[in-house]
């Protein structure tokens, strides 16, 4: 069982994120830059919400109205369903599944921000687990393969 403290030991340490008070446009320039889909919002470290591309698209832009004027504070999810370290990789599959989102933000008990598991992320990890237990059920195989 592969947990999301494993998952994020495969990625780059960055926790990125932005404060309420920013702009959506500066939300925007980071996911361009970053080439990510959602920044997570927090104060001093702890975890205040998430923004995605589509929140931006949809609530801001679809309306047109101007990035470099709304907060981020002002169409942020809040409250978002998180995950802990000792998670399970299948657990985050599942909410992402039967939620229908695809960043899951990694926090500690005390709400402390430490990463963000995507389905990405999630479909990668699984991917390599089938890899793993191919590659063991080969060796396996040949291993027990009687030669005449």
């Amino acid at each position: 069982m592969v947990t999301v403290q494993e998952c994020l030991s495969r990625k780059p340490a960055a926790v990125l994120s932005l404060r309420s008070s920013d702009t959506v446009h500066a939300a925007l320039v980071m996911m361009r830059e970053r080439k990510v889909r959602s920044i997570l919002i927090s104060e001093d470290g702890r975890l205040e919400g998430i923004v995605s591309q589509g929140d931006c698209a949809m609530k801001v832009l679809f309306h047109g109205l101007d990035a470099h004027k709304v907060l981020l504070d002002a169409i942020m999810t809040r409250k978002p369903m998180t995950v802990g370290l000792k998670d399970a990789i299948d657990h985050c599959m599942k909410i992402m599944a039967e939620r229908r989102i695809r960043h899951l933000p990694v926090v500690s008990e005390d709400n402390t921000v430490l990463g963000m598991v995507s389905v990405g992320d999630v479909v990668k990890e699984i991917i390599r687990q089938q890899e793993q237990h191919i590659r063991y059920l080969e060796t396996y195989i040949k291993g027990h393969t009687l030669e005449y």
